[in-house]
């Protein structure tokens, strides 16, 4: 009885959140008109140099052999990064040509779900910038590090796409319906953070787009109901 309580309540959660994800897509849609940086619209560099590497990654997917062995190692990986942060012990971790699996003492949302909104290599290639940065100058390299954070993104973003759609057995352990609303809005909010750190528009202008959002979207509600 518990449990099924349990899936109820993150039924009605996940659908509370719909709306919220709506406002944050609209939120990081409207900070493209915020990046404009001259009269005829110009992105700057920072922001194609992240967009030249997520096509290039998205050629090199849909023509090249998928690495798919490196995402099953990114996102076991992911699992037990998180367990870890969350206080809990991985007990077993197995990786093999066919899937993976870790085995942690106890496990919750983040856990369950990290993989699948948070971008291990895009991470790794961040620290990886901010370690070399304080025994180098590395600011000629900026460009490039960009470029790769976009490739890494990419890699997160197809691989995380096909896996949602062969039904993975982490997203029935809290219900598709929340775990897929969870996951979506992560992912967009990390597509505005994103935008905020590569370009002119600030984060206070990213929450007041998705609050502004909200408050509109209440409005339309309370007027149908």
């Amino acid at each position: 009885m518990k449990k099924r309580l349990v899936r109820i309540f993150l039924l009605l959660c996940g659908l509370a959140l719909v709306p919220v994800c709506v406002a944050v897509t609209f939120a990081a849609t409207s900070l493209v008109g915020v990046i404009r940086t001259s009269s005829q619209g110009a992105m700057p560099a920072s922001a194609w140099a992240i967009l030249i590497g997520l096509f290039l990654w998205i050629g090199i997917y849909a023509i090249l052999p998928r690495p798919v062995r490196t995402y099953i190692l990114a996102h076991e990986l992911t699992h037990a990064l998180w367990a870890y942060l969350m206080g809990a012990t991985v007990k077993k971790f197995r990786l093999s040509k066919r899937g993976g699996s870790v085995a942690v003492s106890e496990s919750n949302i983040l856990i369950t779900l990290a993989p699948y909104f948070f971008p291990l290599y895009t991470v790794i290639v961040i620290l990886l910038y901010c370690a070399f940065s304080v025994f180098y100058g590395v600011d000629r390299y900026e460009l490039l590090w960009l470029g790769l954070v976009g490739f890494t993104w990419g890699f997160h973003l197809t691989f995380t796409v096909s896996a949602l759609s062969e039904h993975q057995s982490d997203m029935r352990e809290y219900g598709r319906v929340f775990s897929y609303v969870f996951v979506y809005f992560m992912n967009v909010l990390g597509v505005g953070i994103w935008i905020v750190a590569v370009t002119r528009a600030s984060l206070e202008q990213f929450a007041g787009f998705i609050g502004a959002n909200l408050r509109e979207g209440w409005t339309v509600l309370s007027r149908v109901f």
